[in-house]
């Protein structure tokens, strides 16, 4: 006789969920949590003070104010960080409430202005000012040893909240010269562009031109007096721009020079981070010819020594009017390249905040994929570092600059006692679940108890992954959504209790009457469950604050609801049917089918209507 098929078993599933267990407290002990992170309300963080400031002084528009508030919340969510909160105070400040101490990294990249641009070089030389008479460093000549180092030193001692790390925006590496201009390091493989065909007309982006003169601006030669210096600077039509230039000290002060931010200037001065041996270099750029609202997405992604990526390193993506933009500019630069190797309107640089954050030669073609990269080196740009970085410029730059007006760190806002309230009210509530489920139910009141503690033993568990990968703080709306939860998992296993019960009372066995009851109550079971699921997911992205928190807990316990009962809660009433104390119906277990047969109103299952929660 053949065996029969689907036979369960319920032992296998419960070491299922035993294994669930074990991944779960190994996570955890290995990244050495052992305790939920507690949100704002309970256990205090950093709050800051943003102050806004306008070219003129003038208050700040209030529109940009909330698109600023709006970008914020967004960074903030995506840097994984609960609880937080963004507020606008007054009519140019905005408060920054940060859960847990020491969050000054979290707070300085959520307050960054992230203004990105591309604009081509025309100039570079050390950071240092010219000296006496002479003239400043030719912008062909000099720093070719630093054209393979990244810049992006984050710890020189300067004081800079916010370091930018060395990019790449070019085909492959320069080519090595004693007299080419400072390039910063060129992440072979990071870019792929195509190669120039020979024929113009088959691909024109690709032609040997040279890149085109930029417009003059207001400040072009003559303007502003003075002796006439745009021979030792070709292309450069600024004479204020060529001063500046000369005059600019990179090695002191923050490294932003006059102007370097503002996108609407056609020709700016700025300087580059520090390299690891200390020096900085200066430049002279073109006009913006690629901002940042042009970035249609970002991502951090990891070292790739096969592609010749030794660092983390941040990838953008234009979107088609950015794309086009890039192309444009990096077919100029490319075929200033094959006019002079060592030209530097061969570089590109990449500005973020008014600093370079680095300038690499187009050396390999024009690149038309939408696409580019910012890195640096390993030292000084890791995961976290990539992973804040692509997080700003994914959701654009804010419209204002800030400037911290106070940072601090805040106690927590819920005194101990409201607290203290809250857990009593859970632990009551709980209580009267275990009592009522142990009076009405007996022995299988004990299957409910236990359902309900490996509940809670996954619910903190996932908790406390959760806050450490994910930044998860629990706060006291969160506990309120864990404590309403526990009716919905005792609902759970109500339903399950009855449909077995009213298979009893049919009189059939109790083995064959646990598998019939489940395939009744599991559909009721998932449809309560989905319902409130939903719900929760709706609240969540509708709601902000404490309301989403709490819409986040009641989601995260209903889906462990599904897992105890699935592979807790029936496996193991199926293996109790096979201990006699079940199996022949004592009085304490809860299925003496005498007994339930005796009950006022009991009728054969067969003859019971569906109750409302099964329609």
């Amino acid at each position: 006789m053949a065996p029969p098929k689907n036979v369960p078993k319920p032992g296998r599933t419960l070491l299922a969920l035993f294994a669930i267990l074990v991944v779960l407290a190994g996570t955890a002990v290995l990244q050495g949590a052992t305790t939920p992170k507690l949100g704002l309300d309970l256990a205090g963080g950093t709050t800051v003070t943003l102050s806004a400031r306008t070219p003129n002084g003038a208050a700040p528009p209030a529109e940009q104010m909330e698109q600023a508030v709006k970008i914020m919340t967004q960074r903030v969510n995506g840097l994984g960080v609960s609880d937080a909160e963004v507020q606008k105070q007054g009519g140019d400040n905005i408060v920054v409430n940060v859960p847990g101490a020491g969050q000054s990294r979290v707070v300085n990249m959520i307050g960054t202005t992230a203004k990105l641009q591309f604009r081509q070089v025309f100039a570079a030389a050390d950071g240092r000012p010219a000296t006496g008479t002479s003239p400043a460093p030719s912008p062909s000549a000099g720093g070719g040893e630093r054209a393979d180092r990244g810049s992006g030193d984050r710890g020189d001692g300067d004081g800079d909240p916010n370091p930018a790390p060395s990019a790449s925006a070019s085909a492959g590496e320069p080519t090595p010269s004693s007299s080419a201009a400072p390039r910063g390091r060129a992440a072979s493989g990071a870019l792929t562009a195509p190669t120039p065909s020979a024929n113009p007309s088959e691909n024109p982006s690709a032609t040997a031109s040279p890149s085109p003169e930029p417009p003059a601006s207001p400040g072009d030669a003559g303007a502003s007096g003075g002796t006439d210096t745009s021979a030792l600077y070709p292309g450069v039509r600024d004479q204020a721009v060529i001063k500046q230039f000369e005059a600019l000290d990179c090695y002191n002060g923050d490294r932003r020079a006059p102007g370097s931010n503002d996108p609407g200037r056609d020709w700016v001065v700025a300087c580059d981070q520090k390299s690891e041996n200390g020096e900085v270099t200066k430049y002279i750029l073109g006009p913006v010819r690629v901002l940042g609202e042009n970035v249609d997405g970002a991502e951090a992604l990891p070292p790739n020594a096969q592609q010749g990526q030794p660092s983390w390193s941040v990838s953008l993506d234009f979107d088609g009017k950015g794309a086009d933009q890039f192309g444009q500019v990096t077919t100029e630069a490319y075929g200033a390249y094959q006019q002079d190797p060592t030209s530097a309107r061969a570089q590109i640089a990449i500005v973020l905040d008014g600093q370079v954050v680095s300038a690499p030669a187009i050396n390999q073609g024009p690149i038309t994929g939408g696409t580019a990269s910012i890195d640096g080196p390993p030292e000084s740009f890791g995961q976290q570092y990539a992973t804040d970085l692509a997080n700003v410029l994914k959701y654009g730059a804010l419209p204002l600059e800030f400037e911290q007006s106070s940072i601090d760190e805040v106690s927590s806002t819920l005194g101990s006692d409201q607290l203290t309230g809250g857990l009593i009210a859970g632990a009551i509530g709980l209580a009267l679940v275990v009592l009522y489920c142990m009076v009405y139910y007996r022995g299988l009141g004990l299957v409910a108890v236990s359902s309900l503690a490996v509940a809670s033993a996954i619910t903190y568990l996932a908790v406390v992954v959760l806050g450490e990968n994910m930044g998860f703080r629990l706060s006291l709306p969160h506990i309120i959504g864990l404590i309403v939860s526990i009716g919905i998992t005792a609902d759970s296993f109500i339903v399950y209790f009855e449909r077995l019960r009213d298979e009893l009372r049919a009189g059939r066995k109790l083995r064959p009457s646990v598998e019939t009851a489940w395939k009744r109550a599991r559909r009721t079971i998932l449809v309560a469950d989905a319902v409130t699921f939903l719900a929760a997911l709706v609240l969540y992205f509708l709601a902000v604050g404490g309301v989403a928190g709490f819409a986040f807990a009641m989601g995260l316990t209903t889906l462990i609801d599904v897992i105890v009962v699935f592979f807790f809660t029936k496996p193991l009433v199926a293996v109790l049917s096979r201990t006699r104390f079940f199996g022949q119906g004592h009085p304490l277990s809860g299925v003496d089918a005498r007994r339930l047969r005796r009950e006022p109103g009991a009728v054969p299952a067969s003859a019971a209507r569906p109750t409302s929660q099964e329609v």
